[in-house]
Formats: C-alpha cells, sequence, structure tokens
C-alpha cells in the first residue's frame, strides 16, 4: 500500500472514531453484575445516576446516585480495566439511599448503577462519559 495524505487522514479518522466510542460489555463486566444480580432481570426507573457528559480529566470524575427504597447501590465503569468501581449499602436507619463520589475511568466509556431494592427487584441507570484525558495511564 502506498502511504499518501489520504490514506493517512482516513487512518487517522479510524483511529479517532474507534478510540472515541465506548467500549462494548466485556465478560468482567457481565460477570460483576450476575454477582450482585445473581441472575436476575433489570428494570428501569427508581434510580437516578448524575455524571457529567464530558469529563475533562479521566482521574476524577464525579458521579452521584440516587435510588430511593434501595438497600444496596453498585457502579460499575464498563471500560475500566476492572469495572466495579463501588458498592454502597444502605441499613434500616440510613436517612437517604444516595451516595456521591469521584471515580477514575480508563477512557469514554458507559458507567451503570445497579441498585437493589427492598423487595428485591433490581433497577439499573447508564450514562456514557466522554473523557477527554485517560484517568488510567491513557
Amino acid at each position: 500500500m502506498n502511504l499518501t495524505r489520504r490514506n493517512a487522514l482516513f487512518m487517522g479518522a479510524g483511529a479517532v472514531v474507534a478510540f472515541g466510542l465506548p467500549l462494548p460489555a466485556t465478560a468482567a463486566d457481565i460477570q460483576a453484575i450476575t454477582d450482585f444480580t445473581g441472575g436476575a432481570a433489570l428494570g428501569e426507573g427508581g434510580i437516578t445516576l448524575t455524571a457529567p457528559e464530558i469529563a475533562e480529566n479521566g482521574n476524577t470524575v464525579p458521579i452521584d446516585v440516587a435510588a430511593p427504597g434501595a438497600s444496596e447501590i453498585l457502579v460499575l465503569a464498563l471500560g475500566n480495566p476492572t469495572p466495579g468501581v463501588a458498592t454502597f449499602k444502605f441499613g434500616p436507619m440510613a436517612g437517604t439511599q444516595a451516595a456521591s463520589t469521584r471515580i477514575r475511568l480508563a477512557g469514554t466509556q458507559d458507567v451503570v448503577a445497579i441498585a437493589k431494592m427492598a423487595d428485591g427487584s433490581f433497577v439499573q441507570a447508564k450514562s456514557t462519559i466522554k473523557v477527554t484525558i485517560g484517568g488510567c495511564g491513557g
């Protein structure tokens, strides 16, 4: 293949698209979800995940999760080498079932929050965060 300016531009554009898209779920992600839910179906609604659409630095990305009536909330970063970020457990005397933290993201990816509700059902919320500077050595 003869490397021309046009070919170089096409290859560069392809690399930008390939690295800019969120990564699909891997076996580790699916295993982490299955371990938490026991294989139960995930519903929608009842949980709120607040995260920035664009993070300037993947080292400290602020997120907030809230699920009134939840006993546990699992937060996963699906594009990180280790997807599990945090598990928040709420006892019966908890004033609110909400948490705020800062997470580290390896690049543009989906962040998922799964809540175990008091009745044993599971609900999820997902947010795609675009990282402009990699947080895990990227």
